[in-house]
């Protein structure tokens, strides 16, 4: 018996790193999974890996930002396994620079991203989720739901060369708190994770400053200068930069019937690191 079992849940960004830590150990503790990625064919090896270990998932590639996307991938959720319990908003990517040279497309792109793609699909999920409370009430039962969206120490300290980015996660910890004073009358717990260092693809170690990734089209410059990651590591207590099951660990915990009395709160996931 896990602690989520046959709950439906939906994972933006899902197909690698962080997000797909996340959609495993969702599943490992019985979870149903709404896999998505940019990419098909990460999101497909997610399903497939979720399928390996007995559980059930079902893959919804594309980007998040795309008109109609949030309500194809709620709706998928109602479709294949009957309803929306837990909602984790990961999606993400950084696009860098100093304010006086970053362009419009840098910041509607990373803006749009992480703050109103997770409010387009909070909004889709909403008459669902009000639907199945009313109900449930009606029933005389009460079920939690969960939402957990993924902020960064960026969005609470901030950060230099992301104003875009800073900006994007602080407003997805206003967002997370309006919620959950929105969505209690639904039980509905909505919480925010916001991540230290973590080790990921955007992330590793790049020696010579020129590793990117295609992001629809786009070149985006990743991964970190060695000296800068070890001066990162400085300021971090525990000395180290997190793994993804680490951070994924974090997020999933919100979603236990042990946080069923934990709501609005920000929980940053850094090694102690404080800005």
């Amino acid at each position: 018996m896990g602690k989520l079992d046959g709950k439906s849940s939906l994972v933006t960004g899902a197909g690698r790193g962080i997000g797909r830590a996340i959609a495993l150990k969702l599943a490992s503790e019985g979870a149903r999974v709404v896999v998505n990625d940019l990419d098909s064919e990460p999101a497909h090896a997610v399903v497939d890996e979720v399928r390996a270990l007995g559980g059930e998932a079902v893959a919804v590639p594309g980007s998040v930002v795309e008109d109609g996307f949030a309500e194809r991938f709620v709706q998928t959720a109602v479709d294949e396994f009957g309803g929306v319990d837990i909602i984790i908003n990961n999606a993400g990517y950084t696009w860098d620079a100093v304010i006086q040279k970053m362009t419009d497309d840098q910041w509607r792109a990373i803006v749009d991203l992480h703050l109103k793609a997770p409010f387009d699909i909070l909004r889709a999920a909403q008459p669902v989720i009000s639907a199945a409370a009313k109900a449930e009430k009606a029933e005389g039962r009460a079920v939690h739901r969960k939402v957990v969206n993924i902020s960064s120490v960026a969005g609470v300290f901030g950060n230099a060369g992301q104003a875009n980015y800073s900006a994007a996660k602080a407003g997805v910890i206003g967002l997370t708190k309006t919620l959950a004073k929105e969505w209690g009358r639904y039980n509905v717990n909505v919480n925010c994770v916001a991540f230290g260092f973590i080790l990921t693809r955007l992330t590793e170690v790049s020696a010579d400053g020129d590793a990117t990734i295609d992001i629809e089209g786009r070149e985006i410059k990743v991964g970190v200068n060695p000296a800068v990651l070890e001066a990162l590591k400085s300021g971090i207590p525990l000395g180290r930069s997190g793994t993804p099951e680490e951070a994924a660990g974090s997020v999933v915990m919100l979603t236990y019937p042990e946080a069923d009395y934990v709501s609005g709160q920000l929980l940053v996931t850094g090694g102690g690191f404080e800005g």
